[in-house]
């Protein structure tokens, strides 16, 4: 739920109706579904390994046991600057969700108290609650994390049957269309897919436009690196693993990433499908007007044009509540990861590392005060050109968190032929190689043809990598510094792995190969051959016992 309630945010409350302008509403589905695909090969390969052996910080642990000691440091600190950054991006989009207004000519919404304070005062006030929350004992805050998860589940399940009556409802008195739209934003003249590209230059004005099939192509590139910022955070859930009383159950993992897996790319797909039917490609607020932030969610302008102007108002107070949490957890998870570089010795000097080790009631307070302080980077984000700067900043995050999942993907494809390679050679014990063999009865979790979705995604992301910034290329003149955005997270990467490198063996080139341990200790069992979320009726035919298993089958998928 911590995950989930990470994941949850503005990325699909604010920005989703980017995608339908951008790339129709047929499109904007396609690439939910599409990157849905991709992440949940990583999330897979993530909890299963996970599964396995629960350790400290797994994101960057175990890339350092698998494919190197360098790559885990880079993958670290890569790691945790994103998420510090993504903190900071989440308190700029709590302070633009408060400064609410909408003015449409017909009706105007104004949130007054935000629009005549400065967004400084929120963004102060935001660090210092996020910070406070995050100093909380763990066993306090996971159940606080919890209620905030089943809040957010609510709403975005309220959210997609609201859109959906929207649609077929008859129109209230004053709604803006006096019939309902049904599938109308689908049809000519909207179009299923959008075939025109806008390049656009640095001020946002269209240069020129690319028609036909390769502008659709465009449309849905550019939507589908949109998306991934939605779905940042899913991997929230082996970052907690490591604090989890559940993990005595071995089994705790597997569901918890299904459900997750499940959950999130279901409920992100049915919402843009039910909001593309209530709002069309061509709105002017989606497309860049509008007079607020949270003015250019698809959802508050469903509410508004069918005639319910004050649950836009509810919407825009969930959206507020929504980008507080995001920013709660991602301060989670970047003080959790700078904890653990620190127990690995990846923070610097000892008097630094030393402090950054000590935890309080469970909490490593040291790392949150010092993941918190990059916060401050929220000031920039107010207004004007800084606030064009930290969007850069946070987009370039985004594709850091995809090189981190392609690294994810690697280290799953070394992981599993290890695996191979302790059956192959018989060099453990027959105890330990049925701890390792992913065909016994008892080895956690285990996804079908897993080594393949790990291949899936590690290709799709690196394609995203390398891909990710082709609007430049379009550009008359070509755009530097987007271009620079849009890719100077691989240089960063390299110059990590080659700082280590440098560090441990100097520029004795011959030492610099690959640095790993193939680590498979501590590695833990389901408790029972009955697995958990599996549907094995107890007898023949339909009886009283097969009717409870069945019902009981269900209520583990749902609860």
């Amino acid at each position: 739920m911590i995950a989930f309630s990470g994941v949850i945010g503005n990325g699909l409350f604010l920005q989703s109706g980017n995608a339908i302008a951008v790339a129709g509403p047929g499109g904007a589905v396609l690439s939910f579904v599409l990157m849905g695909t991709v992440i949940s090969s990583v999330i897979s390969s993530l909890g299963e390994m996970t599964a396995l052996m629960p350790v400290n910080g797994p994101i960057m642990e175990f890339p350092r046991r698998f494919l190197d000691r360098g790559v885990g440091l880079a993958v670290g600190w890569m790691y945790w600057f994103a998420y510090c950054v993504l903190a900071a991006d989440q308190l700029v989009a709590f302070s633009n969700a408060i400064k609410f207004q909408y003015d449409d000519g017909r009706t105007f919404l104004n949130w007054k108290v935000g629009v005549d304070t400065d967004p400084a005062v929120w963004v102060s006030l935001g660090i210092v609650l996020v910070i406070s929350f995050n100093m909380l004992p763990v066993r306090i805050y996971g159940e606080l994390e919890y209620i905030f998860g089943c809040i957010k589940l609510t709403f975005i399940c309220m959210l997609i049957v609201l859109m959906l009556i929207f649609s077929v409802m008859t129109p209230r008195s004053n709604a803006y269309y006096t019939e309902a739209p049904g599938t109308k934003y689908w049809n000519d003249p909207y179009s299923f897919f959008w075939s025109t590209y806008d390049v656009r230059d640095e001020a946002g004005f269209v240069q020129r436009t690319i028609k036909g099939s390769i502008g659709a192509f465009l449309n849905m590139w550019t939507t589908i690196i949109g998306v991934i910022f939605s779905y940042t955070g899913m991997d929230i859930i082996a970052a907690t693993a490591s604090e989890s009383k559940s993990l005595s159950d071995a089994e705790s993992m597997k569901m918890a990433v299904r459900k997750l897996n499940m959950r999130v790319v279901t409920l992100y797909c049915l919402t843009i499908l039910t909001a593309s039917f209530a709002v069309p490609r061509d709105h002017p607020f989606i497309n860049g007007e509008g007079s607020s932030a949270s003015s250019h969610s698809l959802f508050i302008i469903a509410a508004v044009e069918a005639g319910l102007p004050h649950l836009a108002h509810f919407f825009n107070a969930m959206f507020v509540f929504s980008a507080f949490s995001c920013a709660i957890n991602t301060l989670y998870v970047a003080s959790r990861v700078l904890h653990t570089m620190a127990l690995l010795g990846y923070t610097g000097p000892e008097w630094i590392t030393k402090r950054l080790r000590a935890t309080r009631t469970g909490v490593p307070v040291r790392a949150v005060l010092a993941s918190g302080s990059l916060l401050l980077v929220g000031y920039v984000g107010r207004t004007g050109g800084p606030g064009v700067s930290l969007g850069e900043l946070s987009g370039n995050c985004t594709v850091s968190c995809l090189i981190v999942y392609m690294i994810i993907c690697a280290t799953y494809l070394c992981f599993y032929r290890t695996l191979e390679d302790v059956k192959r050679y018989g060099n453990a014990s027959e105890a330990q190689t049925a701890m390792f063999d992913r065909n016994h009865p008892r080895y956690p979790y285990k996804s079908h043809g897993q080594w393949l979705k790990a291949a899936y995604g590690g290709i799709a992301c690196t394609i995203l990598v390398f891909f990710n910034g082709i609007a430049p290329f379009f550009q008359r003149p070509f755009d530097t510094r987007r271009f620079v955005a849009d890719y100077i997270g691989i240089p960063v990467f390299i110059i990590l792995i080659l700082g280590y490198k440098i560090y441990r063996h100097g520029f004795q080139l011959s030492e610099w190969g690959p640095e790993r341990s193939n680590d498979l200790r501590n590695t833990i069992q389901a408790s029972s051959d009955v697995r958990k979320g599996r549907l094995e009726l107890p007898d023949n035919g339909f009886t009283k016992e097969n009717v409870r298993t069945f019902f009981n089958w269900i209520w583990v998928w749902l609860k």
